[in-house]
């Protein structure tokens, strides 16, 4: 046990609730700032569709030979051009669905871009080999134990100790993309981050942990980081957590999830990476006519919820977060071209993916439309990929993260250019395996040395 590094957020993760949400006096959050860590930590926040969202009916052809195709093989659910419900002008060619208003004005301000015929290269339409593959990192191998976002994480460099929250898995539950991490703190909110011992006792338990960890070692320096931890996210009183700048959040977990990650990017504790999950989007049943209907409603809350969050950070105290901010949208496969029977789509291939935040290149459709001719269609059925979805991502890492270690984040891609969806200075890719792409990091050993006691106090149910 001798030498092991055992930090505040490892200990957070690795020993029980009931010390991981104990806390001592309230102390001023800045006693926690690093110049490492805030306030110009530039911050990821990766958005997964479950389920297979309709890309073809997010953003569709408006006009030309294409729009003929799409037209005759979605009679019940193609976006119209005219009327009430007609498509969005993006372009000359392409059109947004109409409950997506949000992201377009986020698309017209220049905050938001969109990469169509994006996904995964790996045949399947199976959902879970299409998300493993995808959220590892290794399209046609899902033997990784470590995700796409973890290896990020191992090869970007040391996170310093004071960095109280480096990655927040948002709702609660972390994704495959995390897998192996040592640093991840799933919270559904940050205000259930706190003491929940008896009220009659709560100050006293408090005073009492403290005096616990007044020593050099090892435990003493975690126990004590972890106290601080929870001091700061009381502090910032999330509980009363107000969104700035007129942003309205949907009022359901997603919402909330995105409520989460601004209230953490504002309390400017560090963190680098968050995750975000949406679901329902397997619309196999009656999806919607022409701009309507359940796949409307499902994109109002993802663009509302967006929108939001770009609203939320816009402006707090003087300062833009979103200067900071780069969201990824995405999700396992798209559908089918042709509607089906029940008037909805089948599981598919190419899809849409979003890039929204304060350095994208927006008011943009990115990459290469393949066409929607049948010879054009993968397997005669589906959205062709142009764009591998690694390229998006590899350009979000180097640009904006400054991490050029894709040989280890995408073990065996090494075909990345950028595609100009976000700013920032290029660096070369490293495709060398610099480290174990597959590997778990080792955390370290939480158990104590043999004469070391950890009195818990009893946790109220």
């Amino acid at each position: 046990m001798n030498g092991v590094r055992m930090t505040r957020r490892s200990f957070m993760v690795g020993c029980s609730a009931a010390i991981a949400a104990m806390a001592g006096a309230r102390i001023s959050h800045l006693a926690f700032g690093s110049p490492e860590g805030e306030p110009n930590q530039e911050v990821l926040v990766v958005v997964f569709l479950r389920g297979g969202i309709d890309g073809l009916s997010v953003v569709a052809p408006m006009e030309g030979e294409d729009r003929g195709y799409y037209e005759a093989a979605r009679e019940s659910i193609a976006l119209p051009t005219q009327g009430d419900y007609a498509a969005l002008r993006l372009d000359d060619f392409f059109g947004l669905h109409p409950a997506a208003a949000p992201l377009y004005d986020l698309y017209q301000a220049g905050q938001a871009a969109i990469v169509h015929a994006a996904g995964l290269t790996a045949d399947t339409r199976s959902h879970f080999d299409a998300m493993a593959y995808m959220e590892l990192g290794t399209p046609g191998q899902k033997s990784s134990t470590s995700g796409w976002l973890t290896r990020h994480l191992l090869t970007s460099g040391e996170i310093p100790d004071e960095v109280i929250m480096p990655v927040v898995a948002a709702g609660g539950s972390t994704p495959t993309s995390l897998r192996g991490s040592t640093e991840t703190i799933a919270m559904a909110r940050p205000q259930d981050f706190t003491y929940n011992g008896h009220w009659r006792y709560r100050n006293w338990h408090r005073h009492a942990l403290r005096s616990m960890y007044t020593g050099s070692t090892w435990l003493h320096q975690a126990g004590i980081q972890t106290l601080n931890a929870v001091d700061v996210v009381e502090y910032a009183n999330p509980g009363q957590y107000t969104p700035e700048n007129g942003a309205d959040y949907p009022s359901n977990a997603f919402g909330r999830s995105l409520m989460t990650v601004a209230q953490v990017i504002k309390m400017q504790i560090g963190m680098r990476v968050a995750t975000i999950d949406l679901g329902g989007w397997d619309t196999h049943e009656y999806q919607g006519d022409r701009g309507q209907g359940y796949f409307a409603s499902r994109l109002d809350t993802l663009t509302r919820g967006l929108h939001a969050l770009m609203t939320d950070l816009s402006n707090s105290n003087g300062t833009d977060h979103t200067r900071r901010l780069t969201v990824v949208v995405m999700s396992e496969f798209g559908r089918s071209f042709r509607e089906n029977a029940s008037r909805g789509t089948d599981h598919g291939h190419g899809n849409v993916m979003f890039v929204v935040g304060g350095n994208v290149v927006g008011g943009q459709v990115h990459g290469r439309w393949p066409g929607l001719h049948p010879d054009q269609l993968y397997d005669r059925r589906d959205l062709e990929v142009t764009t591998d979805y690694r390229q998006v991502l590899s350009e979000i890492l180097i640009r904006r993260l400054g991490n050029p270690n894709l040989g280890v984040i995408f073990p065996g891609y090494a075909d990345y250019s950028p595609l100009g969806v976000v700013q920032g200075p290029d660096l070369d890719p490293v495709y060398g395996p610099t480290a174990n792409p597959t590997a778990t990091p080792t955390p370290p050993d939480p158990t104590p040395p043999s004469n070391a006691q950890i009195f818990l106090p009893a946790v109220s149910r």
